[in-house]
Order: C-alpha cells, then sequence, then structure tokens
C-alpha cells in the first residue's frame, strides 16, 4: 500500500511541476537495435481508491498570471513558473491539491497553491499560464470553475 501511495505522490508531483525537456544536440545517440530491447510482460495494476480524496469545494471565478510574474518569488518561497501548475489563493495552505474543472467544457487539471492572491475583488484563485491553457480560457482571462481539493491518505497532515 505504501508503494502504491508513493508512485501516485511521485505521478501528481510530476504532473503540478512539469515537464522540461533538455536536449543536447551533441550528445545524440543512435537509436536501440531491436535485439538490445528487453520484452517486458504487462501487469495489471489496481489502485486503491482509498488512498486518495476528493472533497468538494464548490465553484469558484478563476483567473490566470503568468509573463509579469514568470521567474519571480511566490508568497511560499519558491519561483513562480507560468509553465507549471499551481494557482494563488488567499488563505488555502501552501502545497494544497485542487482538481479544476472549467464548467464551460468540461476540462480539468490538477493544480498546486504556492502563492497568494488574486487581488482582484470576486476573484477566487488565479491560475498558472499552464493551468489556465489546459482549462481552455487564457483568451476570455476568467473562468467559472469546479473546485476539488485531493487529499491523499499518509500524506495530509
Amino acid at each position: 500500500m505504501r508503494s502504491l501511495a508513493k508512485i501516485l505522490f511521485i505521478l501528481v508531483l510530476v504532473a503540478l511541476v512539469g515537464f522540461t525537456l533538455v536536449v543536447n544536440e551533441d550528445k545524440i545517440t543512435e537509436p536501440a537495435v531491436t535485439e538490445d530491447l528487453v520484452s517486458v510482460e504487462e501487469e495489471t495494476v489496481t489502485a486503491d481508491r482509498s488512498l486518495v480524496e476528493c472533497i468538494d469545494k464548490g465553484t469558484m471565478k478563476a483567473s490566470w498570471y503568468g509573463p509579469g510574474f514568470h521567474g519571480q518569488k511566490t508568497a511560499n518561497g519558491e519561483i513562480y513558473n507560468q509553465n507549471s501548475f499551481t494557482a494563488a489563493h488567499k488563505s488555502l495552505k501552501f502545497g494544497t491539491l485542487l482538481k479544476i474543472t472549467n464548467l464551460k467544457n468540461n476540462k480539468s487539471v490538477v493544480i498546486r497553491i504556492n502563492d497568494r492572491g488574486p487581488y482582484i475583488h470576486g476573484r477566487d484563485l488565479d491560475l498558472s499560464k499552464a493551468a489556465a491553457t489546459e482549462l481552455g480560457f487564457i483568451s476570455k482571462g476568467v473562468s467559472k470553475i469546479k473546485v476539488e481539493e485531493i487529499k491523499i491518505a499518509g500524506l495530509d497532515s
């Protein structure tokens, strides 16, 4: 059970932090020859759904922020990356994971709270540019969203 929780936690963190691909053109390797490949049998893994709980937080109004803050310190001290799946909220604990669903198109993302805001009346969450892009409201700027808090057994205090 603990290994499954660790794997789930690592997958969530990788998704939140984002993927970075660094290509070094000087060190391009040749593709592996088929003889070098090892055959691996597929194994079905069943997840224990009792390890993850989604708590409905209702609907909120979200906006997004990015270019002007990219590379600056956030309220929790980390450097803001507009390409990561993060958000600002006025009071939620730093590190809180939220599943955000755009009510207009039903697209969802998981974000992590790492900053404070928004500071515009009537807005509840400021999402990173990447999250807003994935949710499909970059051009509109704001959207009504459904919010669910994700609690992972053994990781939340």
